[in-house]
Protein backbone atom coordinates (compact mmCIF):
# COMPACT_ATOMS: atom_id res chain seq x y z
CA UNK A 1 0.00 0.00 0.00
CA UNK A 2 2.80 2.09 0.74
CA UNK A 3 3.83 1.68 -2.98
CA UNK A 4 0.79 2.79 -4.18
CA UNK A 5 0.99 5.71 -2.24
CA UNK A 6 4.12 6.96 -3.26
CA UNK A 7 2.86 6.25 -7.06
CA UNK A 8 0.03 8.09 -6.76
CA UNK A 9 2.24 11.03 -4.97
CA UNK A 10 4.26 11.11 -8.22
CA UNK A 11 1.84 11.38 -10.46
CA UNK A 12 0.04 14.01 -8.77
CA UNK A 13 3.02 15.90 -8.95
CA UNK A 14 3.55 15.60 -12.23
CA UNK A 15 0.06 16.97 -12.82
CA UNK A 16 0.16 19.83 -10.43
CA UNK A 17 3.55 21.16 -12.03
CA UNK A 18 1.34 20.35 -15.69
CA UNK A 19 -1.06 22.84 -13.97
CA UNK A 20 1.34 24.98 -12.58
CA UNK A 21 2.76 25.69 -16.07
CA UNK A 22 -0.23 25.97 -17.81
CA UNK A 23 -1.80 29.15 -15.40
CA UNK A 24 1.48 30.84 -15.12
CA UNK A 25 2.93 30.62 -19.28
CA UNK A 26 -0.03 28.93 -20.85
CA UNK A 27 2.13 26.40 -21.29
CA UNK A 28 0.63 22.00 -21.02
CA UNK A 29 3.69 20.32 -21.04
CA UNK A 30 1.84 17.00 -21.16
CA UNK A 31 0.32 18.13 -24.63
CA UNK A 32 3.23 19.28 -26.02
CA UNK A 33 4.79 16.25 -25.22
CA UNK A 34 2.67 14.09 -26.46
CA UNK A 35 1.23 15.66 -29.52
CA UNK A 36 -1.55 17.75 -28.41
CA UNK A 37 -3.94 17.73 -25.24
CA UNK A 38 -6.64 15.94 -27.28
CA UNK A 39 -4.35 12.77 -28.19
CA UNK A 40 -4.93 9.60 -26.98
CA UNK A 41 -1.41 9.54 -25.16
CA UNK A 42 -2.12 12.89 -23.30
CA UNK A 43 -5.52 11.52 -22.36
CA UNK A 44 -3.86 8.80 -20.48
CA UNK A 45 -1.75 10.87 -18.60
CA UNK A 46 -5.01 13.10 -17.71
CA UNK A 47 -6.87 9.98 -17.09
CA UNK A 48 -3.85 8.42 -14.87
CA UNK A 49 -3.73 11.69 -12.66
CA UNK A 50 -7.36 11.82 -12.17
CA UNK A 51 -7.20 8.14 -10.69
CA UNK A 52 -4.15 8.79 -8.44
CA UNK A 53 -6.59 12.06 -7.27
CA UNK A 54 -8.98 9.97 -6.52
CA UNK A 55 -6.89 6.73 -4.51
CA UNK A 56 -5.32 9.63 -2.56
CA UNK A 57 -8.88 11.00 -1.24
CA UNK A 58 -8.68 8.27 1.87
CA UNK A 59 -5.18 9.58 2.97
CA UNK A 60 -6.94 13.40 3.89
CA UNK A 61 -9.44 11.17 6.73
CA UNK A 62 -6.08 9.23 8.10
CA UNK A 63 -3.62 9.98 10.67
CA UNK A 64 -0.05 10.10 10.14
CA UNK A 65 0.39 6.55 11.09
CA UNK A 66 -1.93 4.84 9.64
CA UNK A 67 -1.32 6.08 5.31
CA UNK A 68 2.09 4.07 5.66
Amino acid sequence: MKMLYKLCLAVLIIGGINWGLVGLFSFNLVGWLFGGSASLLSRIVYVAVGAAALCSIPGLFTTDGEAS
